[in-house]
């Protein structure tokens, strides 16, 4: 991960929220008033985000001591102590709200795509994202769903070719769009094809793409259709797909199945963060 991106991402959450100053924090406690603040899960989940908890603290202030407790990936329970942070009160109240918003929706979307993946229960298919994230925490919500063993797909429209629906309505061909895309991009960027019908796959595929999605097509028409798709060509299926029916796509040899609901409709973990002062305390 690009550390300058995301620190530059993790700045601009801090300024959103501190703004000038914490008039709260700012105006209760001295600046030398040490303090530590316990961050502790609520709930049973997968933990993702202890870079976000020592980045934040970086950034307020390099004297802070952040010791992340678990790592990424891990199984937590309810009432794990995730990370104890030692430094002056004053900063560790302004990094709080940041840490507990970013590392909750990860570990949300970590442990959303570990459940898809005991779901899928097939290790042949790998699941990927989408580009459903939120604006602003794409790479941090990507970097999730790799934690909870997902895949990622394409992380915008610069790193791939993905011709859709209304790319080939407006262009009039799917033939002459791949064959004009073919002569414009260079040989390291792939080219796939969002289809919807059995006849857009085969043209895709007389057409000479790097891969091709079933998209909103039900298992049945997919397991009909793949004889027809060379080894050569990858596979991916996406559109209504849940974790509730992923396990009717076990018996698929799709190569990928790309997941909206991993990012656009999760549910973050609850967690908690509780400061307790180390020097005297102030009445």
């Amino acid at each position: 991960m690009n550390r300058i991106k995301r620190l530059d991402k993790l700045k601009e959450f801090l300024l959103e929220d501190i703004g000038d100053y914490d008039v709260s924090t700012d105006l209760l406690f001295p600046a030398d008033q040490q303090g530590v603040l316990r961050i502790t899960a609520k709930e049973e989940g997968v933990f993702c985000g202890g870079w976000i908890i020592t980045d934040v603290c970086h950034l307020l202030n390099e004297r802070i001591k952040a010791d992340v407790l678990v790592p990424d990936g891990a199984d937590i329970r309810k009432g794990t102590c995730l990370s104890e942070i030692r430094g002056p009160m004053v900063d560790l109240l302004k990094g709080e709200r940041v840490i507990l918003n970013c590392i909750q929706r990860m570990s949300g979307i970590a442990t959303l795509t570990k459940q898809a993946v005991q779901a899928l229960e097939n290790p042949k298919i790998r699941l990927c994202d989408t580009r459903k994230t939120t604006p602003g925490l794409r790479l941090f919500e990507k970097y999730a769903v790799q934690t909870g063993g997902g895949y990622n797909h394409r992380f915008g429209l610069y790193d791939a070719v993905m011709l859709k629906d209304n790319h080939i309505a407006f262009y009039g061909s799917l033939t002459n769009a791949v064959r004009h895309l073919k002569e414009k991009v260079g040989h390291m960027v792939k080219i796939e094809v969002e289809t919807e019908t059995d006849e857009q796959i085969l043209e895709a595929v007389d057409a000479g793409v790097d891969c091709i999605m079933f998209d909103n097509r039900p298992p049945e028409d997919i397991a009909r259709m793949l004889p027809s798709i060379p080894n050569t060509i990858t596979t991916e299926a996406s559109g209504g797909i849940s974790l509730e029916n992923l396990s009717d796509y076990r018996h698929l040899t799709v190569d990928y199945l790309s997941l909206g609901f991993l990012t656009h409709s999760v549910r973050s973990l609850d967690f908690s963060a509780r400061a307790v002062l180390t020097k005297e305390e102030i009445h």
